[in-house]
């Protein structure tokens, strides 16, 4: 793994959140902000920011507050929702990339979470790109028949008793998704019960921001994702309807590896098999 640089990145909240910088190697070509997926530490993503920084790219990764190395302290006292994490911690990050390279373009390459929450940072003008991987609105009756029978019982039954009892969601407890402040699964559970996600429950200022979008964004999903169907990956990506959207389902047999997922894109050792194929076509800026 390339060295980085760790950082504590003021937020406007008054709190700070963690940051890793990894610097460019050779000829600088721009920078990467990787933003995560639910309750995913940015530890999860260190081989593939090396990647990014052998590519010529000044890369960030962070932990949203409450996750990983932004926790402080009990999550019970981490008050914050997922605007929050987008509004506050996002902002903040880009914030931080264009204070150390202004004159560079700027990639966003979200995971799932990351790939949904770009409207809702108020400085999101700054990116000039949006790579989404694994991708989707989250609505539960249109989710993988598989997980459809599991996030049933986490959002009518495990998250109405736990976090009333534990003050935040257990999820490592209850091997689900991860630990997360209350605020945080709450406003989730909300979203993935509503049939629009997120436009359904935080109105129309909310749709008006995606339709504010005019970025190129293009997609990577999979169709072994055992969390985000092609309707979930179609549906969000339908609420940029004024951006330039490149979708792309790629199956695992088609890169010459038995299984992708939703979280296996970014495993160490796919330099190979899917960052360089998948990836170096779309780093231009």
């Amino acid at each position: 793994m390339l060295p980085f640089e760790q950082q504590d990145i003021p937020v406007a909240s008054g709190e700070s959140i963690t940051a890793r910088f990894f610097p460019p190697v050779g000829a600088v070509r721009g920078m990467v902000l990787v933003v995560p997926g639910i309750a995913i530490p940015q530890t999860y993503y260190a081989a593939f920011a090396g990647w990014l920084a052998r590519q010529g790219f000044l890369v960030a990764t962070f932990d949203y507050r409450g996750i990983g190395l932004s926790l402080r302290g009990d999550l019970r006292q981490v008050d914050t929702d997922l605007l929050g994490w987008a509004a506050v911690d996002c902002a903040a990050m880009v914030s931080a990339l264009d204070e150390r390279a202004p004159e560079l373009p700027l990639l966003w390459i979200g995971h799932s979470l990351g790939g949904q929450i770009l409207p809702m940072v108020p400085n999101h003008a700054r990116v000039d790109k949006m790579l989404t991987i694994a991708t989707g609105s989250g609505y539960w009756r249109e989710n993988s028949p598989a997980l459809k029978r599991i996030v049933w019982w986490m959002w009518y039954v495990a998250v109405p008793l736990s976090v009333p009892l534990f003050g935040y969601f257990p999820g490592k407890l209850l091997r689900m998704v991860g630990d997360l402040p209350r605020g945080v699964i709450r406003q989730w559970r909300q979203w993935c019960l509503n049939r629009d996600y997120l436009l359904g429950v935080e109105g129309q200022p909310v749709r008006e921001r995606y339709l504010a979008m005019t970025l190129p964004i293009v997609s990577l999903s999979f169709t072994d994702d055992e969390f985000m169907s092609a309707r979930n990956t179609e549906s969000i990506h339908g609420f940029f309807a004024n951006a330039p959207r490149t979708m792309r389902r790629i199956a695992p047999a088609d890169m010459g590896v038995k299984r992708i997922g939703h979280f296996g894109f970014f495993k160490a050792g796919s330099e190979q098999t899917l960052w360089q194929p998948l990836l170096l076509p779309e780093l231009s800026l």
